[in-house]
């Protein structure tokens, strides 16, 4: 692994401070005024070098934590590392495989070493192969389930084992619309984020009585480099928004909201959640009326 820089001119985030509550029961951070109030927290995001990753990591930043950012190229991160830091936050860049199980350890136990504490995890790291059913190979297979799937339960695993002693952590497992529905072309993909949705049902059950939330956050149609192809296509695009109750794909902001939501102590007593942000998609969004003029 590459050597790990952090911005040192900042001020290091304090861990926030605990309130006990009666004997046999683990401690509870201390509730912000401000709910949404990510100060003195460290976030992780998998899978920062592009596409939605920087997004919910700038949203994380905005809000007031401080980062943990991961590639599997350490190099890929260093201009959005600088980015990060303009914010006034501290950031520290990890080279990160979620299909190696040493990377995995390696890298947890490193961001640990950085800020002392981890209190936030977003599970973004993922990919992707779109063809037909028929078509797709026994490595495609492996090749998106072993990073989808297995890659964030270990990731989860090994960031948890660190969470766990303090009794508090933000697990946010990043899923999809196709966590819900099927859609053609997108089997091995579908049935990942699929897994996604009943795993974080699973780690919330595990984990919630140590303080530790898992949730999923599921985007709906997005243009990102996955599926940039796609929208190229505007006979394809015009099909995708007559299917969207709210008549356009979305925007990388649209998602700012909900990342913060369920990074912070306003989702304290929400876990095993799917939230979908999807414009309404997932509602069916199939015309049962005639069409009027």
């Amino acid at each position: 692994m590459s050597r790990i820089t952090a911005n040192r001119s900042s001020k290091k985030p304090a861990i926030p401070n605990e309130v006990r509550q009666s004997p046999g029961q683990p401690s509870r951070p201390h509730v912000p005024d401000n709910l949404f109030d990510l100060t003195g927290r460290v976030a992780i995001v998998t899978g920062a070098s592009r596409g939605l990753g920087q997004y919910f990591a700038r949203a994380l930043a905005k809000a007031g934590a401080d980062l943990v950012l991961t590639s599997r190229k350490r190099e890929d991160l260093a201009a959005f590392e600088k980015e990060v830091q303009s914010l006034g936050r501290r950031a520290a860049s990890l080279e990160l495989d979620v299909r190696d199980q040493r990377s995995i350890e390696k890298f947890a136990a490193a961001a640990e070493n950085v800020y002392g504490h981890l209190d936030i995890l977003v599970n973004n790291a993922g990919c992707n192969v779109r063809k037909p059913a028929l078509e797709v190979t026994w490595d495609d297979w492996n090749l998106i389930l072993d990073t989808n799937l297995r890659g964030s339960f270990f990731v989860a695993q090994a960031v948890a084992r660190r969470m766990i002693p303090r009794s508090y952590g933000r697990i946010i497992n990043i899923g999809s619309v196709t966590s819900v529905a099927g859609y053609a072309g997108l089997g091995p993909y579908g049935a990942s984020r699929g897994g996604i949705r009943q795993l974080t049902m699973s780690l919330a059950d595990d984990w919630g009585k140590h303080g530790v939330t898992v949730n999923c956050l599921a985007p709906g149609w997005f243009r990102t480099a996955q599926n940039n192809v796609m929208y190229e296509d505007k006979e394809w695009v015009k099909y995708l928004v007559e299917r969207i109750p709210l008549k356009r794909p979305g925007q990388p902001n649209d998602l700012d909201g909900a990342i913060v939501f369920l990074a912070s102590e306003a989702s304290r007593y929400v876990t095993g959640q799917t939230l979908l942000v999807d414009g309404g998609i997932s509602t069916g969004a199939m015309r049962a009326l005639r069409k009027t003029t």
